[in-house]
This record gives C-alpha cells, sequence and structure tokens, in this order.
C-alpha cells in the first residue's frame, strides 16, 4: 500500500464516483477503478459498494478513510518538518560567547534577530573565555562562537572578523585621571593594570600589551581578572587601573568611572567562528544573520 492509493481512495470517496474522482485526480477511470480492486484485495475488505449512480462507502470504508486522512496529515506533515529542517527553520543552535561579548549590543541585536526569525529553532548558549569557546567548537560541543580573535585556530574552524569596538580606562573615582575627558597611554605608564591573563583573554592581551609598548611602557601587571567585567570588581577595589572594551561600560560598579582611551587604533575586536565542514542549514542561517 502506497500513499497515492490512499489518495485515490480518499478522491472516490469523496465524490462518491470513480469518474469524477478519476477527472479529480487526471487519470483514467479504468485504471483508478482497478488500484481500488487492488487495495480492497490486499485489505480483503470491501471499501465501496457499487451502485449505479457511483460507489458508497461501506462500514469498514468510512472507517478506513478516517485513518486514510490521518495518515495523509501525517506524511505531509512530516514533508513539512523536513522541508523547514532542510532550510533550517527548525533545529537544535549552540552558541558559544565570551563574557564582554555579552554586553556587546551586536550581539545581543543578533540574538533577538534570530529568535524572530526562526521561533521554532532551539537556542542554547554558553558564556566562557574565547580559549575555551574554540576548543569547544572544535569537539562539537558548540556550533558558533562569538569571540576574541586568539592568534592560533584549529584547521577545522573557521573565523571571520564581525565588529571592534572602542577602549576605556576603568579607574577607581578618585584617581588623579578620574576627572580627564580622555587618557593617553602614556599617562598610565606607572599604573599597575588589572587586566585578563593572555591565556583567557586571546589576543585583547596582546593588543594591550602592545599599544603600551608603542606609548613607551611596559604595562606592570598587578591582579589577574578571570573575566574581564570582573577586572572592574578589582579597579573598585584599588588593586589598579584596566583597559576595558567600551561595551564594558554598562557594568556599573559603585567607585568606578570609565574614561576613552586617546588612541583610538586600539580596539576591541570580536570574530565569529564556525566548523569549516558543518553542514547544518541553521547555522548557516545564524551567520547569514550575522
Amino acid at each position: 500500500m502506497e500513499l497515492r492509493h490512499l489518495r485515490y481512495f480518499l478522491a472516490v470517496a469523496a465524490t462518491a464516483n470513480f469518474t469524477k474522482a478519476a477527472d479529480t485526480l487526471g487519470i483514467g477511470q479504468p485504471p483508478l477503478s482497478q488500484q481500488i480492486k487492488a487495495l480492497e484485495s490486499e485489505l480483503g475488505v470491501e471499501l465501496f459498494r457499487r451502485t449505479a449512480r457511483g460507489a458508497e462507502l461501506t462500514f469498514a470504508g468510512e472507517v478506513f478513510a478516517e485513518e486514510a486522512r490521518r495518515v495523509l496529515d501525517d506524511a505531509e506533515r512530516a514533508a513539512r518538518a523536513a522541508k523547514r529542517a532542510a532550510r533550517g527553520e527548525t533545529g537544535h543552535l549552540r552558541v558559544g560567547f565570551t563574557g564582554t561579548a555579552a554586553f556587546n549590543s551586536k550581539v545581543s541585536d543578533l540574538l533577538r534577530r534570530f529568535r524572530e526569525a526562526f521561533p521554532d529553532a532551539e537556542l542554547t548558549l554558553q558564556e566562557a573565555t574565547s580559549g575555551v569557546l574554540l576548543a569547544a567548537l572544535d569537539a562539537g560541543h558548540l556550533d558558533v562562537a562569538i569571540v576574541r580573535p586568539e592568534r592560533r585556530i584549529a584547521a577545522t574552524l573557521q573565523v571571520s572578523d564581525w565588529d571592534d569596538e572602542p577602549m576605556f580606562v576603568a579607574l577607581p573615582v578618585a584617581h588623579r585621571l578620574a576627572r580627564r575627558r580622555r587618557i593617553a597611554l602614556t599617562e598610565l605608564a606607572d599604573e599597575a593594570f588589572v587586566q585578563v591573563p593572555r591565556a583567557a583573554g586571546g589576543t585583547l592581551f596582546d593588543d594591550i600589551v602592545a599599544a603600551c609598548n608603542a606609548a613607551g611602557f611596559e604595562p606592570r601587571m598587578a591582579q589577574p581578572a578571570p573575566q574581564v567585567a570582573s577586572a572592574v570588581t578589582l579597579v573598585a577595589a584599588g588593586l589598579g587601573v584596566s583597559i576595558v572594551p567600551s561595551a564594558i561600560t554598562q557594568v556599573h560598579v559603585a567607585g568606578v568611572v570609565y574614561r576613552p582611551v586617546a588612541d583610538r587604533s586600539l580596539r576591541a575586536r570580536l570574530a565569529i567562528a564556525s566548523r569549516r565542514d558543518d553542514p547544518s542549514a541553521v547555522v548557516r542561517n545564524f551567520l547569514r544573520l550575522a
């Protein structure tokens, strides 16, 4: 028994006439009659009573018609589900992002637009350092990662520059530079720095050090911070100053002020990473929106 047999049967049931059903289906009446007889033979029951005016459903035919409609509905639903999955409208997307990216409006906007465009796709979010996210992506535990660029990445991954933002200095409110509108890096030469270390901060750490070197000094690293956001808390505790992406200025901690870095070439970069051989349509949709 095939789905077309059910469609033939239901067409005859709907019209109560083999000729009308054949016209509706676009086939000849004799082949249609043969298909219905073959179906009745396979089932071992009579589905129609042939009459002078056409055909009437038997009781067995009425029961079979109800089940046949359900089977065709289920088949159509399954076909629609498969097509939606192939288009990436459903499925499960696992997205990782760095702690600082969580404060970036472009990240939240991307997630919102994805949810609006694909409301039936399941979205799982994970926050971690860039190195941890890239390792999880390479291992297949994530599908996409929004990271600070790393110097080295696995050959299985592809990373595209996505956004950058200016840098600010986080200072204790009573600091000698707290009233400045902008702060030149040279003015921080004697300060203790509270930064996320290279192992956790990706190229952000190296970019900050390189900018300080270009300004004529080697930054003196004090207490390391596990995340950029937590560095602000350490600044409030008086452990030093910190250079942070502009998105972090949304983190309001008592006793801390933010001032722009005068050197505008120092930027905090964000990139989107995915696996090169990932065939997932839902991943392609996410990257297309990005």
